[in-house]
């Protein structure tokens, strides 16, 4: 692994260990030059993926892309980092797992559209603005009434009668005698 501050070809890994939802090693890595040190992640590539476009370039599928297009959707929400991570590996082994080599860009954003819907819905709102290129505040108010509708229909009405499950009957532990 190339040094970042230096360039030098020989670094040396001092740690490992899986990554918080264990979809990477994440590896400290030391330059014996410099004395640099910095952060490498290894992960499991089950394809290459290239990436169609809407003017039909191809590109190669950027996981740090999709990263940070759902880190800048989220910027200044209350949404965890491992989370966010969740969402990127889920969504990457979704489009590896297809058994596609091209994915069409429409697919990866309506996959992040997906995510961010129940991860949280003002990044969702900013999300599909740009990807769905909104022109003005009536797209907006659209979109808003079919978040909105989406979640009177998941929420029953306050009058509604909701049907309660009776829980088992509790157990005590017993005591065992010496």
């Amino acid at each position: 692994m190339r040094c970042p501050y230096c360039g030098g070809l020989d670094t040396q890994v001092k740690d490992s260990r899986p990554s918080d939802d264990s979809s990477a090693i994440r590896r400290r890595r030391i330059c014996p030059d410099c004395g640099g040190r910095f952060t490498t992640f290894e992960r499991v590539q089950l394809r290459e993926l290239i990436v169609v476009k809407r003017s039909g370039r191809k590109v190669p599928f950027d996981r740090d892309k999709l990263q940070r297009s759902v880190e800048t959707a989220l910027r200044k929400r209350p949404v965890e980092q491992e989370r966010i991570e969740r969402l990127v590996s889920g969504i990457t082994r979704r489009l590896e797992s297809t058994g596609e080599a091209e994915v069409s860009s429409e697919a990866i954003g309506e996959a992040v559209m997906e995510g961010l819907k129940g991860l949280d819905d003002v990044a969702y709102v900013r999300f599909a603005s740009v990807y769905k290129n909104f022109r003005e505040a009536r797209d907006f108010e659209e979109l808003l009434g079919h978040l909105a509708a989406g979640a009177a229909q998941a929420t029953p009405p306050a009058d509604a009668v909701v049907p309660v499950e009776e829980a088992p009957p509790s157990r005590r532990p017993r005591s065992r005698a010496s």
